[in-house]
């Protein structure tokens, strides 16, 4: 009886390396005015995370709580050509796919200190557009909230979806970039998750197959 081998997972379904594009600094600053538009100098903001500002916010915040968004979900959706990967070789890391509901960690800025915090958070989160700043309710034990959150955009070169777990993994595993090794991102977001008592179960299933090398 003749075995067949499922294929090996390529990058195949990546976006060209030509076509990726930096936002100029013009561009950047043109995103954050239009979100913060809606803020007063008087004024605490809250952001919500739900991959890596959960465990490496990079801001000073004042207090912090476990939120629950609907509408969207955590999936790793968002080739990463800078941040966990390359243009030739891009990883994966999280973003806010349209759909269902996301447990997260909701974190207030004092006012005073939201100018500069908002400024360092766009050059993170924003350095293609692949992302849009939302404002988006929260519902925490302590009561509703509206947080600033990044959730994916769609209409970009940079929307993954429809990959099975194996090729998650592949890709995960053989991509590097400027913050580090993908895999690393992915393993830091899941013991977040796990300390914070949050359940992913596509996560967790990953998890277990990067740990299976």
């Amino acid at each position: 009886m003749n075995t067949v081998f499922a294929p090996k997972p390529s990058l195949a379904s990546a976006p060209a390396p030509s076509n990726f594009r930096l936002l100029t600094e013009a561009e950047r600053r043109a995103s954050l005015q239009s979100a913060m538009a809606r803020w007063q100098p008087d004024q605490d903001v809250w952001v919500y995370g739900y991959g890596s500002l959960i465990w490496r916010p990079e801001f000073d915040y004042t207090e912090k709580r476990l939120a629950l968004l609907h509408g969207y979900h955590r999936a790793l959706c968002l080739w990463s050509r800078v941040n966990r990967g390359t243009p030739d070789r891009p990883g994966l890391v999280f973003g806010l796919d349209t759909g269902g509901s996301c447990r997260g960690m909701a974190f207030r800025i004092p006012a005073h200190q939201v100018p500069a915090s908002m400024e360092a958070l766009w050059k993170r989160e924003m350095p293609s557009g692949a992302y849009l700043p939302r404002w988006i309710n929260c519902r925490t034990d302590q009561g509703t909230l509206t947080a600033l959150t990044f959730a994916m955009n769609r209409h970009t070169d940079a929307y993954v979806r429809g990959l099975s777990t194996d090729h998650l993994a592949h890709i995960v595993q053989n991509a590097h970039g400027s913050y580090g090794p993908c895999v690393e991102y992915v393993l830091e977001t899941a013991n977040a998750l796990r300390q914070c008592n949050i359940q992913d179960k596509r996560l967790q299933a990953l998890v277990r197959r990067l740990q299976q090398h």
